[in-house]
């Protein structure tokens, strides 16, 4: 076994979910490549007195049964998962699929289907607001051709984001967080990108291991009618198991009122008009991990990339919640280093961000050169 699986088991079960002796821990995995991390998971877990379930589901199964299924046979597949959910105090998914696109021709009925009885009635409602939860990918071939690197080379890569000081992080993210509990009025200046919200009274909430893996954010949510203006999400998206590139959305009183994505401009509508909420933002953030540099397709890497932030359309997360429901939270991603155009990110008229680096004095310990030493 690698050592490196071992200290990442460990700090999953021990760091980011905090298991106790005695406690429920579901553990679930995508696809079956990463099965020797689950299997050091549950070893860990196990050995430490907590109550252990797994699951092992693959995207080749839950394609054919999408495309067979209507609606209230994935509605009795939601009730089976959801009561298991509730049993838990932990939750450790590992999405280890071989085939990101698996699912890419699955009618958009039945993934509407499945978003709104088995991902929002089971994660968004259950999983994300009730138990103490974490995620990650598992480094597989799969997501190293996403990430355009040698299998090898992004191993090493993987490990060293997702096993990175996290505590060091933590206790540098204090001062943003302080900084945008006090913060009223958000300006976001960068190339094709001019936008004003509000987060006043929405409480920040830092990211530092103990959700996702990797991880390296700080997120609240904007005033729901507050945003106005454009953003150029450069860093492109994967959203069920389609590719889209760069989408730009305009916004007026809260409300995405316009996109432009090229050829997927419809299917971009289509997703924003799954549901009232889904073409309002439920979440704003600021990424700030200093080894992730480049997207690759992949949220939980991306939204982390260090000087980029990233909004989220549709549903608003319990913890932040700013009256914002919908069965999507789609998470998309504007990148303000030099390399992407560069940008600005302004606190109540005080620049706190210039081209991906932090110049308010305060954060100074958030930027690259400072976590990484």
């Amino acid at each position: 076994m690698d050592p490196r699986i071992t200290r990442l088991a460990d700090l999953l079960v021990n760091y980011s979910t905090a298991a106790k002796p005695g406690e429920n821990l579901l553990v679930e995995t995508i696809g079956t490549d990463a099965l020797d991390l689950v299997e050091e998971i549950v070893r860990v877990a196990a050995e430490g007195g907590v109550n252990v379930q797994y699951n092992i589901h693959h995207q080749t199964v839950l394609r054919a049964f999408l495309h067979a299924a209507k609606e209230e046979q994935v509605a009795a597949l939601t009730d089976a998962a959801l009561h298991q959910m509730k049993q838990m105090d932990c939750y450790i998914g590992v999405r280890g699929a071989s085939n990101a696109s698996e699912l890419a021709d699955v009618p958009a009925e039945a993934m509407r289907w499945y978003s709104k009885h088995y991902f929002e009635a089971v994660h968004l409602k259950e999983r994300v607001a009730k138990t103490r939860w974490v995620v990650l990918r598992y480094p597989n071939d799969a997501m190293s051709q996403l990430a355009r690197k040698p299998k090898r080379a992004f191993e090493d890569f993987y490990f060293d984001v997702c096993t990175m000081d996290y505590a060091k992080m933590s206790e540098a993210m204090d001062a943003l967080v302080e900084l945008m509990a006090n913060t009223d009025r958000v300006k976001v200046v960068g190339r094709n990108t001019e936008l004003s919200l509000s987060i006043k009274g929405l409480r920040p909430i830092k990211c530092d291991g103990k959700v996702n893996i990797p991880d390296g954010e700080v997120y609240t949510a904007p005033v729901k009618d507050s945003i106005d203006g454009r953003v150029c999400f450069n860093a492109g998206s994967m959203f069920e198991s389609k590719a889209f590139g760069p989408i730009t959305l305009e916004f007026e009183a809260g409300k995405c009122v316009k996109v432009e994505a090229g050829g997927d401009t419809e299917a971009v509508e289509a997703i924003l008009d799954r549901d009232e909420g889904a073409r309002y933002v439920g979440e704003f953030a600021l990424g700030v991990n200093p080894y992730i540099t480049s997207p690759m397709l992949d949220t939980l890497f991306d939204e982390k990339i260090g000087g980029s932030l990233h909004m989220a359309m549709g549903n608003s997360y319990d913890d932040c919640f700013n009256g914002n429901r919908s069965g999507i939270h789609w998470d998309l991603v504007h990148i303000q280093t030099p390399e992407w155009g560069g940008g600005e990110i302004w606190f109540d008229g005080v620049l706190v961000r210039k081209d991906g680096v932090f110049v308010h004095e305060a954060l100074l310990p958030l930027n690259p050169d400072a976590l990484k030493g």
